[in-house]
């Protein structure tokens, strides 16, 4: 049997004192100088806790594992070091809580005095949740991208026939993880925050991924949903789903920096059932005592409704990257759903609204409702007309759909989709301002203010044991006078 050591937690002793530091907010508190920067490295295998009096420094890849829970209190501070490619990784059986408060938000962050995006690596969440991945020939267990993983299965997600969809992976509330992304090779890269398998039970709610250097947030199959995501100027996509990812979603919020997109090209919502576009879905589950077995279905089906998605095309004449692509690009033989939502800025020239692909593996059009679980309803796509849908189709199994019967299934009565020529249509006060954002209508009679329906049985149908979806009467992630995308959070100029 292998010992396993804990490396973190070296502490430099200084001469006690005391020094003043500036909070968010601009409070000006003091806090003993006795233990800062405190390193943290190699495997974390007992419970721990982070104190807010210290800045915490993550030196290369750091597992938490071994069932242990790493607590972090409110208002701490937590930095990846210069050149080390640091990574925070909560292993399957263990547990985070970060349980911050809107005042005293918990920051993972760079240390360097000018920070860039990709300055450290990100923060990983591991469970044993189902997944239709499958690793070394056993379905239902994956390996997480970035080269995490170790020759002790350290950066395994998903447990095959014993996967849980109540797993628990703790709490990350108002978090903010800022300057992330590592790219490891093309595409298999650290994202902001990457969630591999992880259960129903974990808490993810009011957290922001700023300047991330690949996703905002990634979703490798699991069944956790998550409340109150921001995502604010990535390179890549802000909300991409995969491997079986079946959670759901509500309140989120992206905005785009109109010059910046990645190479592999940058949407807001990317969904693959797996990267082959498979009908690997399933996990097998032997019944005791027979010969018989039981069928799982594990496919990419998550759930999004109040979702705000701004695009790089803030007018029809805006130009910026060329690689941006869609605001919701759907393949793969996927069934995601998007309800109660605003893209804005998504279409025009090159970029789309809503794309359905078909290009690889088992055509996606083929799971649109009412014959498949993929749902479109209730949602404001805005700015110009030209690409608000389309469909890319399939080069080996032709379905016979076309752009055009995808623009009338999105404009089907029953599912109250709405075209807006222009983004101040939609009535929203500053969506695109990157210093002072302002994501709520700026009146009750606008169209974001009111439309949304939770009439789907994706929108209230349980899978945690208590409701999903908060019902509320607007489409996008605020309310007239919302205030939950503030104070915790920081845009530019904050």
């Amino acid at each position: 049997m292998k010992k396993l050591f804990i490396l973190a937690a070296s502490i430099g002793l200084l001469a006690t004192g005391c020094r003043k530091i500036e909070v968010d907010g601009g409070t000006t508190t003091t806090v003993q100088t006795t233990a800062e920067n405190t390193i943290l490295e190699g495997r974390i295998i007992a419970n721990r806790t982070l104190k807010a009096d210290y800045v915490y420094k993550l030196r290369g890849l750091v597992y938490v594992t071994n069932g242990a829970i790493l607590t972090i209190e409110p208002g701490t501070k937590i930095v990846g070091e210069n050149g080390k490619n640091g990574c925070l990784i909560i292993c399957r059986g263990a547990k985070i809580i970060a349980d911050g408060t809107v005042d005293r938000p918990i920051v993972f962050t760079s240390e360097a005095a000018t920070p860039q995006r990709g300055d450290w690596a990100g923060l990983v969440l591991l469970g044993n949740a189902p997944t239709n991945s499958s690793f070394n020939g056993t379905a239902g267990v994956g390996e997480i991208e970035g080269g995490i993983n170790n020759s002790d299965g350290l950066g395994l997600y998903g447990l095959g026939t014993s996967s849980n969809v109540a797993d628990n992976s703790g709490i990350l509330r108002y978090v903010r993880i800022e300057y992330a992304g590592y790219a490891f090779l093309p595409d298999k890269e650290i994202n902001g925050l990457t969630f591999g398998g992880v259960g129903n039970q974990t808490v993810v709610d009011y957290v922001q991924v700023s300047y991330a250097n690949d996703d905002s947030f990634e979703w490798f199959g699991g069944t956790v949903n998550c409340k109150h995501l921001i995502s604010f100027r990535t390179l890549d996509d802000d909300f991409d789903t995969d491997n079986g990812f079946s959670g759901k979603v509500q309140f989120g919020i992206s905005l785009r920096d109109s010059a910046v997109a990645d190479i592999s090209k940058s949407e807001a919502f990317e969904c693959d059932n797996d990267a082959n576009g498979s009908t690997a879905m399933t996990v097998v589950t032997p019944i005791t005592g027979s010969n018989g077995i039981i069928i799982t279905p594990v496919k990419t089906s998550a759930v999004f409704s109040n979702m705000t998605v701004l695009g790089p095309k803030v007018t029809a004449n805006s130009v910026g990257n060329s690689l941006f692509l869609a605001g919701a690009q759907l393949r793969r033989n996927c069934e995601q759903s998007i309800f109660n939502s605003l893209i804005m800025g998504w279409n025009g020239g090159a970029v789309n609204g809503l794309l359905i692909d078909a290009s690889k593996g088992v055509p996606t059009d083929l799971n649109l409702s009412p014959a498949g679980g993929l749902n479109f309803q209730n949602n404001i796509i805005a700015g110009t007309s030209s690409n608000a849908v389309k469909y890319a189709p399939s080069s080996t199994a032709a379905t016979g759909a076309t752009t055009a019967s995808i623009v009338t299934w999105v404009n089907t009565p029953a599912y109250s989709n709405t075209m807006l020529p222009d983004n101040n249509d939609v009535g929203l006060t500053a969506p695109f301002n990157y210093i002072l954002p302002d994501f709520n209508p700026n009146s009750s009679t606008v169209p974001a203010a009111t439309g949304a329906s939770f009439a789907s049985t994706k929108l209230t149908t349980s899978t945690s044991g208590k409701p999903d979806f908060t019902v509320v009467n607007y489409v996008g992630a605020c309310a007239v006078g919302d205030t939950w995308w503030k104070v915790w959070t920081k845009f530019n100029g904050n």
